[in-house]
């Protein structure tokens, strides 16, 4: 009677468990289809249900910024590093709510952690040297501009407005030659790039 009691106890945590894993990848599918709501929905379910889950705060604060929810998104992530100050994924995600809300120098450094603890393989290298290449333009500093969207576009070369990016903080920078570069490979990718094909003619009457 002892080991069918403890069987059946066995069983229902089995498939708690398996309806708690299920719930995190409901929550993950609904973000990566676009519909953060529901995502945000069942995210605060399960931190309620279990106030340590960073898995639940990370797709959370992902669907907040997503959400366009970005002082919310600050706040959770904030809270979430609270749990786990070194989960790179929450370092990443704190960073871009905070450039949304203009805080540029808490957004900077933040980056800068994310990149000097993230593997070699983190799926956001790209994206925070692109927001940091936002930061400089915002800062008028095009050189650092030109350095850090330089490195975006070496971690992932077909993101055409990451080179149209590039290309305007090298315009700026007066890298005239390097900026028609950029330009021209922003177009290659995507020919209906309007703010590319400007920045080429632009360009290109210095070159000339």
């Amino acid at each position: 009677m002892t080991s069918k009691k403890s069987l059946l106890t066995a069983l229902v945590s089995l498939l708690i468990c398996v309806s708690a894993y299920s719930q995190r990848a409901d929550a993950l599918v609904l973000y990566r289809a676009g519909n953060y709501p529901e995502a945000i929905k069942i995210c605060e379910q399960e931190i309620t249900e279990n106030p340590q889950n960073i898995d639940s705060y990370c797709v959370l604060c992902w669907s907040l910024v997503r959400n366009r929810q970005y002082a919310e998104a600050e706040q959770r992530s904030t809270e979430a590093r609270k749990v786990n100050s070194s989960d790179v994924r929450l370092i990443e995600i704190q960073a871009e709510a905070k450039f949304y809300l203009g805080k540029n120098t808490a957004a900077m450094e933040l980056f800068q952690l994310y990149l000097a603890n993230v593997p070699a393989n983190g799926s956001r290298i790209g994206n925070a040297y692109y927001y940091m290449g936002e930061i400089y333009i915002r800062q008028a500093k095009y050189q650092h501009a030109d350095i850090s969207f330089t490195a975006a576009v070496h971690t992932e070369p077909l993101v055409d407005y990451w080179w149209t990016r590039c290309g305007y903080a090298r315009e700026m920078a007066g890298s005239y030659a390097s900026a028609l570069e950029a330009y021209n490979q922003a177009l290659s990718l995507n020919p209906s790039q309007a703010d590319a094909a400007r920045g080429k003619e632009r360009v290109s009457s210095h070159i000339r």
